[in-house]
């Protein structure tokens, strides 16, 4: 991984414009707040030191955000006092090369990041752009005065990467604001290549960037979202007793179901159905019937082992459906209880979980009643990007 850099990200303005009394960097974008999807876009690039540059007022929020990759800086007055700061937090543990990226722009994509830390490996600075495709006026008092020709200009874009020394050599000399830190590199002398900018990779000012970002943070996550279905079936035949358990809940009958463990048929067969989705064979490949120690054993073992295993590789389940096929005992009744059962086991809420039933009409097994079947289907989901 890259550990020879640093990525500082420059979140200390108080900039309201968007509305709000929030600066914009703390506001929520599709459920997390603006800054937690910029230091994400970085994780996802392989950057494993973050400097987070923050106004000393937000210290509380930003205590949130911080991870054994994160380090806190307080900002100054302006931009480039910010980022000299930071630039000088750094310097008792250098890295070789430094990204220097607005906390505003969380949809800055891994490659537009991998091409400007690339082309590092050649320059002594690296930002993206993308060329003016508009046509330009100049105005004056809300009407046009001018043209003005766009051969050769580009609209700059963050992160933008440095030598670690050069930019901060760059930034001691420098006196004044300025609107980047490629204005701050250029007036030291130092070469800056342009790589590819991407459109996406807005800078959050108005209310409509915000709107624009949230859809396209959301279509984002419907393109990279992993889908995994599974199905389970399951058939216990009946034998002496007084009820069944079925789904988590004891149905009263006057005959029970025959099994290794306490042979609930539903829940088996949603096991199962976990297991498929996640590619891992079935409750008798965890839960050996050769094993003394399963036999008579609570089902709800398997169905929280199937859901434990589910979550360690960063699924959750989007939603289940159980059918039970039985002429008797009848299911409708106790089908609620059943799903409020099954959703408490699986620790999810009762709406991602259905429990019906059917007869198959007197036909076969379950018709004669001599025994009950349950199908399952089971949908997980994640995002991609996640493990």
């Amino acid at each position: 991984m890259h550990h020879n850099i640093a990525a500082l990200i420059v979140a200390a303005g108080r900039g309201t414009r968007a509305g709000g009394d929030l600066p914009k960097q703390w506001r929520e974008l599709a459920g997390r707040s603006v800054l937690e999807h910029t230091l994400d876009a970085f994780r996802r690039a392989g950057i494993k030191r973050i400097i987070l540059v923050i106004h000393p007022d937000d210290r509380e929020k930003a205590n949130r955000l911080v991870a054994p990759d994160v380090t806190l800086v307080n900002g100054g007055d302006t931009r480039v006092t910010s980022v000299r700061a930071a630039l000088e937090s750094l310097v008792t543990d250098a890295p070789q090369h430094v990204l220097i990226h607005d906390g505003a722009r969380p949809l800055v994509s891994a490659s537009v990041i991998n091409d400007v830390r690339d082309a590092l490996r050649h320059a002594e600075g690296a930002a993206p752009a993308l060329p003016v495709v508009d046509a330009l006026w100049r105005g004056t008092d809300g009407h046009v005065a001018a043209a003005v020709p766009r051969a050769g200009l580009f609209r700059a874009q963050t992160p933008q990467g440095f030598g670690f020394s050069f930019i901060l050599q760059a930034h001691r000399a420098y006196e004044g604001e300025a609107a980047d830190d490629v204005e701050i590199a250029r007036a030291a002398g130092m070469e800056i290549v342009m790589t590819p900018g991407c459109e996406d990779n807005i800078k959050l000012t108005y209310q409509a960037d915000f709107d624009r970002a949230e859809r396209l943070i959301t279509h984002r996550q419907e393109r990279d979202m992993d889908i995994r279905l599974g199905n389970g079936y399951d058939v216990h035949r009946f034998g002496p007793g007084d009820g069944c358990w079925l789904c988590g809940i004891k149905v009263p009958h006057n005959r029970a179901l025959q099994g290794h463990s306490d042979a609930d048929v539903g829940m088996h067969a949603l096991t199962d159905a976990i297991y498929g989705a996640l590619a891992e064979g079935d409750i008798g490949r965890h839960f050996p019937p050769s094993d003394p120690q399963w036999k008579g054993a609570d089902s709800r073992i398997f169905l929280r082992h199937a859901v434990e295993l589910m979550r360690e590789r960063g699924f959750r389940l989007n939603n289940c459906d159980v059918t039970l096929v039985c002429e008797h005992p009848k299911i409708g009744p106790h089908a609620r209880a059943m799903q409020a059962e099954l959703a408490e086991i699986m620790g999810c809420e009762v709406h991602r979980v259905s429990v019906k039933a059917t007869t198959s009409e007197r036909l076969g097994f379950t018709g004669r009643e001599e025994g009950i079947a349950a199908i399952a289907t089971a949908c997980l989901g994640r995002n991609a990007g996640d493990t």
